[in-house]
């Protein structure tokens, strides 16, 4: 697990807890039908092209069911599969491998399915100098999870949650009497390595923020035309954000700009799970 990045013991922790939610006192059919001393072979199997994310997780899903697991992976988190290629071996207890069967497949479903969509946005700005990043847009519980996938096709973690950045939006800005003294302010109550991210929304905004200093420069829902003017204004100052309804579509148009980085909700919030199947094999 810790080759991934991620975090063994917050790893542990969802996956009990999506254990409780599913299992709950037992396995009530195959605890009833299949012999406690039983094993079984199977894999799993691509069923649709994309890119490979969550497997360290689905792993560890049947480990926690059966600690003589073999695991023997065909190819790792990151690549690209096509229909039909075969993903990973598993032999273990035949009641493990039916038990975990469903949650280590929503898993590696669902990563796969954001890594695969977020390697789409990538391509669509190779070439180029702008990163595309995820938002705080994923499904409750399951962040480090989804951001682990869309490093995994690619892309680039934004902040983690509200304790690693401080994104200055229209509300903040209201309540603290403008873009300035919202700055000032924050910048007091925080560490010195923590940096501040304006949202702005027109090219006065945009002006205020130079000003006030801030460290990144979010350019929301603009136009082209107002992202290439406000980039000319930022002059390199600052990162650059472009955010607000940006589709696979509009990337190419929109790193023409000059901003640095995209971030996409649409990496996290409305993905499509990546068909993959489990089959036993052999019993």
């Amino acid at each position: 697990m810790e080759e991934t990045g991620l975090n063994k013991q917050e790893v542990d922790f969802i996956i009990d807890h999506a254990f409780r939610e599913d299992i709950g006192t037992g396995d009530i059919t195959s605890n009833s039908i299949i012999p406690e001393n039983a094993t079984a072979k199977a894999t799993m199997t691509a069923k649709a092209d994309g890119v490979i994310a969550g497997l360290p997780i689905a792993k560890r899903v049947f480990e926690k069911l059966d600690t003589n697991l073999i695991w023997q992976p065909n190819v790792k988190d990151g690549d690209q599969v096509k229909k039909g290629d075969l993903i990973v071996e598993i032999e273990a207890s035949f009641r493990a491998l039916l038990t975990g069967e469903r949650l280590a497949l929503n898993f590696l479903q669902r990563l796969s399915g954001i890594a695969s969509e977020t390697a789409k946005y990538v391509k669509e700005v190779e070439g180029t100098k702008v990163k595309i990043l995820d938002t705080r847009k994923t499904v409750p519980g399951l962040r480090i999870f989804d951001k682990y996938a869309v490093k995994m096709g690619g892309g680039t973690n934004h902040r983690i949650g509200l304790f690693d950045l401080a994104m200055i939006k229209d509300n903040h800005i209201k309540i603290a009497g403008g873009i300035e003294k919202a700055v000032n302010q924050v910048r007091k109550a925080i560490a010195a390595d923590i940096k501040i991210e304006v949202e702005t929304t027109n090219l006065d905004e945009v002006a205020q923020a130079i000003n006030a200093g801030a460290d990144i420069i979010m350019l929301d829902n603009m136009s082209n035309e107002l992202m290439t003017e406000a980039v000319k204004r930022i002059n390199n100052r600052c990162l650059v954000e472009a955010s607000g309804n940006m589709n696979i579509s509009r990337l190419k148009s929109v790193a023409a700009t000059g901003i640095d980085v995209i971030s996409v909700g649409a990496l996290t919030h409305s993905v499509i799970a990546l068909d993959i199947s489990q089959n036993i094999c052999q019993l």
